[in-house]
């Protein structure tokens, strides 16, 4: 049988794979969890060589498959996994895949460790105004289900990486949930051994790396046994085999391992922490713009993760990142009373609240990395906030991004002037960078004639596609910072040719180092950012070749640089290229995405300038 071929059939039959919100297998069948069932043709399903029908039920559309299951369900992933820019599945470097690995894995721990642990803050924040009793059973009851995602940590790391490695994760959970079963927790402290050597006593709650590595040899156990298992026994030998495996070898070996490893890289952290104390606290505050809009703040999670498993507080991150939270927030509360233009000063405003409650990037995005001196104003804010921070030894007890809501986060039973110092360095970050941006902030001038009506289109001008290739909607690329609009308007192109060229006459007013990017200055004064592939800014150089300059004038059609189209496929890399006007505030844009392919230039944006 060709899988691949009755994959593809399977999933035209189920509408496509922009029809497929998601899907599973159980042991004989594909269940898809479908967009829209109008689009699907299922009768087709019947005719589809190893398919033997299909049922309609539990809100899915299960197709029958038997005893190949599991090879038409990994037929069917590759085909919707596969990079749809591309039209097949890239390499990626060691580096990326470690990285994309751990934030697969913590990123999601997220929600239920911050739910659980600002529910045990305001439990103590309660307590402490005498409000209730913390010898109370009601008290005692909430707490202990605010104490149960860090608990079961290993249970839900056990989920998160079964997901992310696509084995069974009911399986995965019950291998890992041997760790901490009441009766192997007492066996471990009495002393115990197992197949003749001697079982360590290891505490395995609230652990994350004994359980990452227990799910890695038992994804392998489980494609071991899968590939050379009778096929009508698979179900249970299958799952049988990879457990008896693997849950003897995690107690023997790899629990005590994973144990020592985290204590290891959570200590490595403390003695940065220790030694350079509040320095080492204000510069991360000054320096997470850049890292969370390149989105290098995420690896942060497995310190935080772990931190907590092990001492059950946070004294650099998070305190950092309250500082730099809270100065967005008054940066661009202060750009909204000081700006001329409407649309920066509602922009500003939302993105002002949002920072206030520690949700950053619709200020990063929209506000800060957009005006210089708005970047200034929130470093100098977050400089002098996390120094305040750092100094007092300021801890978060709970995961959650910092702001006015989850300050309870700081509450300390032990030390009642913990959330006494959030509260002031929530003060000074904000005052400091509000104040910051009232000085800094520079208006942008209009001319007489532009200021007689509001909201009046000038400086018209037609783009073109800027290389040759499929055009399509920014929505579709696989990076938020562009999907969503955060620099601004525009459009992607899957290149034909690894030539970039200038969409209207202009200036080039910036060129990357890593020449993956660069930016120029219309006539009319619309900024263009033109962004070659997706993490392409690794390459740092390779395979890219520019042929302007900044302050070169360059007309339309000019070259501005080429680029080896094969051999950044070949590296792993999506070689999407985008093109947004980045003063998205000063101009109206216009985009009109016909997606079909041509070498010929066209107009693919229409920009006009809007005044305040």
């Amino acid at each position: 049988m060709d899988f691949n071929k009755s994959a593809q059939e399977i999933l035209n039959g189920v509408g496509g794979s922009g029809n497929v919100a998601s899907l599973i297998h159980c042991s004989t069948r594909l269940r898809f969890s479908l967009n829209d069932f109008d689009k699907a043709d299922l009768d087709s399903l019947k005719k589809i060589d190893g398919v033997l029908g299909f049922v309609i039920a539990g809100g899915q559309c299960q197709v029958i498959i038997g005893n190949d299951v599991v090879e038409m369900f990994d037929a069917v992933q590759s085909l919707l996994s596969g990079n749809e820019s591309t039209g097949k599945k890239q390499k990626q470097s060691i580096g990326h895949i470690v990285l994309d690995f751990i934030i697969g894995v913590f990123q999601p721990l997220v929600p239920a460790i911050a739910g659980g642990g600002i529910l045990k803050s305001v439990l103590m924040l309660i307590a402490m105004f005498g409000w209730m009793s913390d010898k109370s059973q009601t008290y005692q009851i909430l707490n202990l289900i605010g104490g149960a995602p860090l608990y079961l940590l290993p249970i839900l790391v056990a989920i998160t990486t079964a997901q992310k490695l696509k084995v069974n994760p009911l399986v995965a959970v019950s291998t890992v949930g041997v760790l901490i079963l009441p009766d192997m927790v007492t066996m471990l402290g009495k002393g115990t051994s197992l197949f003749g050597m001697h079982v360590l006593n290891v505490t395995y709650s609230s652990q994350v790396f004994p359980a990452i590595l227990s799910i890695l040899l038992y994804a392998v156990m489980e494609r071991l046994f899968t590939k050379y298992s009778p096929k009508p026994i698979r179900v249970f030998f299958v799952p049988m085999m990879a457990m008896l495996i693997t849950a003897p070898i995690t107690l023997l070996f790899l629990g005590p391992l994973g144990y020592v490893v985290g204590q290891y890289f959570v200590a490595a952290i403390l003695f940065v922490n220790t030694h350079l104390g509040w320095i080492a606290t204000a510069l991360l505050a000054a320096v997470l713009p850049f890292m969370v809009a390149t989105g290098m703040h995420k690896p942060m999670i497995p310190y935080v993760v772990a931190t907590f498993g092990s001492v059950g507080r946070e004294t650099l991150y998070l305190p950092a990142s309250l500082a730099h939270n809270i100065s967005e927030s008054g940066t661009c509360f202060a750009i909204a009373i000081r700006t001329n233009y409407t649309r920066i000063r509602a922009t500003a405003i939302s993105a002002g609240i949002s920072a206030l409650f520690g949700i950053t990037e619709p200020a990063l995005y929209g506000v800060t990395l957009q005006h210089k001196r708005a970047l200034t104003s929130v470093i100098i804010g977050s400089l002098i906030g996390g120094a305040y921070v750092g100094i007092t030894g300021l801890a978060g007890f709970t995961i959650v991004g910092p702001g006015l809501a989850s300050l309870p986060m700081f509450v300390d039973k032990s030390n009642p002037m913990n959330i006494v110092n959030a509260i002031i360095g929530f003060g000074i970050s904000f005052a400091v960078s509000f104040v910051a941006s009232l000085f800094l902030w520079k208006n942008e001038t209009v001319s007489d004639k532009e200021t007689e009506t509001t909201k009046v289109n000038i400086a018209k001008e037609d783009l073109e596609t800027p290389v040759p290739g499929q055009v399509m909607p920014l929505s579709q690329v696989a990076d938020d910072v562009f999907s969503k609009g955060l620099l601004g308007k525009g459009v992607a192109i899957v290149p034909s040719e690894g030539k970039l060229v200038a969409p209207t006459s202009g200036t080039i007013q910036m060129v990357y180092e890593t020449k993956h990017a660069l930016g120029m200055t219309t006539d009319a004064g619309a900024e263009l950012l033109f962004h070659i592939g997706l993490d392409t800014v690794q390459l740092k150089g390779k395979y890219f070749d520019m042929h302007v300059k900044v302050g070169d004038r360059v007309e339309k059609g000019d070259l501005l640089e080429t680029f080896d189209l094969e051999k950044i496929k070949d590296a792993g890399y999506n070689p999407v290229t985008i093109m947004v006007v980045t003063n998205q505030y000063h101009y109206a844009v216009d985009v009109d995405v016909d997606e079909t392919e041509t070498a010929e230039p066209h107009t693919v944006m229409n920009i006009s300038k809007m005044e305040a």
